[in-house]
């Protein structure tokens, strides 16, 4: 059986939140340098195909608090310090997804799907 329209919109979001997670995890950040960097994520995303918008937030209080105390003035980029929303548009169907924090674990979601 072929997939639906909107099982290969969700396919897309998922594609690109493979990339975006694994491209970037690991990538030096700090609060100083957030900004720029969720501007080069989002920017690298929206290049893929389907991918209408994507919107990156680094969370600075986060950061701050991973880097208070220690000797270095950055960490490393993790689902922990992001909350990424993105939109896909695929043949007239949009799928809105996100990831956030569930507990311990950045959670990748589905959020909303209309044909």
């Amino acid at each position: 059986m072929d997939p639906t329209t909107p099982q290969e919109a969700c396919f897309e979001a998922g594609i690109k939140f493979g990339t975006l997670y694994h491209q970037f995890a690991g990538t030096p950040v700090s609060p100083t340098s957030s900004a720029s960097l969720e501007t080069a994520i989002e920017e690298a995303i929206e290049n893929q195909p389907f991918c209408a918008s994507v919107t990156v937030d680094i969370l600075d209080d986060a950061l701050a608090a991973e880097l208070d105390g220690q000797s270095a003035d950055y960490t490393e980029l993790t689902g922990r310090f992001m909350d990424v929303e993105m939109d896909i548009d695929y043949e007239g169907c949009r799928v809105r997804a996100s990831m956030a924090m569930d507990g311990d674990y950045p959670r990748m979601r589905v959020d909303s799907v209309e044909s």
